[in-house]
């Protein structure tokens, strides 16, 4: 299945874009994500009564904002001809029960060798300020419809 998009990723592209996300049950707690040409799955673990067939819509979340990080700092790093052979992201996270929610993340950024320290404040003012984790700092409006 292949949704439309009006410019690509929206880490790139401009003000005022828009795109679709479409899921569907497959069987289960698994259930297909298309996501523009891409399909993803997400399921829940054995012990939730899952099959563990893929991430969690929450690990997806964090996953989510791991790439950005990832995606903005090595835009940094190739754009300032720095090195990006061996840069990493690794997220920690706990949640809570009530309500259901992420309620910590830790972001670790692996910079590769040879980055200097000069550029330290720079990198992370640049992954602090991703689309993912500008979106969790100021949350959109969501508004929920049925549709039969």
């Amino acid at each position: 299945m292949a949704l439309s998009n009006d410019g690509g990723d929206p880490d790139t592209r401009g003000m005022g874009s828009s795109g679709t996300v479409r899921v569907d049950h497959k069987e289960g707690d698994l259930f297909e994500i298309a996501v523009r040409q891409h399909l993803l799955h997400v399921d829940q673990p054995v012990e939730s009564g899952g099959t563990d067939a893929a991430p969690t819509p929450t690990e997806l979340l964090v996953a989510s904002l791991a790439s950005c990080v990832a995606f903005y700092v090595r835009r940094f790093l190739s754009r300032h001809r720095l090195p990006v052979t061996g840069l990493s992201v690794v997220i920690e996270f706990t949640t809570a029960e009530r309500p259901a929610r992420i309620d910590q993340m830790h972001v670790s950024i692996g910079l590769p060798h040879g980055v200097p320290a000069g550029r330290h404040a720079a990198l992370l003012a640049v992954a602090s300020h991703c689309a993912v984790h500008t979106t969790l700092q100021v949350p959109p409006s969501v508004q929920f419809a049925l549709v039969a």
